[in-house]
């Protein structure tokens, strides 16, 4: 057939067949897929013009066409609806999850991430200092009980806190808002 003759045939066959088409395609997507769908067959059909034969078959390949585009297009939808809803679901738990009023993480990791600025801004104490500053406030020692352990005098002792805590008090003076939020909760 010459090339002029299938443009005839093909123009003619989708003048044919349009409509019954997208009845049919209708029955399993809405209209506007089902455009895109007689569209597709139809392309599909030009692009396979030379080895298609346009015979007494073509409306039943046509149908068939239509009906697999057609469970294609449910499928994708259904895998696209699932994944959603999954999604949805997902992002919801996870929403719930680190909600922050509710949840044991998130003050787990703004705990964690405070502790990790405190010990930062104590290991920049002067050595005597923050041995002293540990001393106290980590381990719990008296004054009088970190002079007897260092062998210094009591003033001395207290001389360091009073520096000790003058820095950390101007370094961490960001993070106040935050301990005192998170040592309510404590």
């Amino acid at each position: 057939m010459l090339e002029n003759d299938l443009k005839k045939t093909y123009v003619s066959l989708f003048e044919k067949h349009y409509s019954n088409l997208m009845f049919y395609a209708t029955r399993f997507v809405d209209e506007e897929e089902a455009e895109d769908i007689i569209q597709d067959v139809f392309f599909e059909l030009w692009s396979r013009r030379t080895d298609v034969e346009f015979g007494e078959n073509i409306k039943s390949f046509l149908y068939r066409s239509v009906y697999t585009k057609a469970l294609n297009v449910i499928k994708h939808k259904t895998v696209v609806d699932n994944y959603n809803t999954e999604e949805v679901q997902l992002q919801n738990s996870r929403m719930e999850f680190y909600q922050p009023d509710n949840a044991d993480v998130i003050r787990r990791i703004e705990n964690m991430e405070l502790r990790k600025e405190i010990y930062s801004a104590i290991n920049l104490l002067p050595e005597k200092c923050r041995e002293i500053f540990k001393l106290s406030y980590i381990y719990n020692h008296s004054n009088k009980e970190i002079s007897d352990i260092l062998g210094i005098s009591l003033r001395t002792v207290e001389a360091h806190m009073y520096k000790a805590l003058k820095f950390l008090r101007e370094r961490l003076k960001h993070l106040v808002p935050y301990i005192v939020i998170i040592f309510s909760f404590i």
